[in-house]
């Protein structure tokens, strides 16, 4: 699993934070894998440059869901592992 299709899979929980996208990722590897959360915001705004997820902000707050491409695309990942 890569950090792109790890933040795909946790979107498809539902919309969420930078930061919580950050915890999520490393709880769900077990705390083996620390990402940077310039990391994170990095493949966020390349998952968004290409379409697969979109952001709002409220509040001084980000947050992110997928688009209908970014589920097609999580589909994708899920059907090829």
């Amino acid at each position: 699993m890569a950090v792109r299709e790890g933040l795909l899979a946790l979107l498809g929980d539902g919309p969420s934070h930078g930061y919580q996208l950050k915890t999520g990722f490393e709880a769900a590897t077990g705390g083996v894998w620390s990402l940077n959360v310039g990391q994170v915001y990095t493949t966020l705004e390349r998952l968004e440059r290409d379409g697969f997820v979109a952001s709002t902000e409220a509040d001084g707050q980000r947050s992110y869901r997928l688009t209908e491409d970014g589920v097609g695309e999580l589909g994708a990942w899920w059907d090829s592992t």
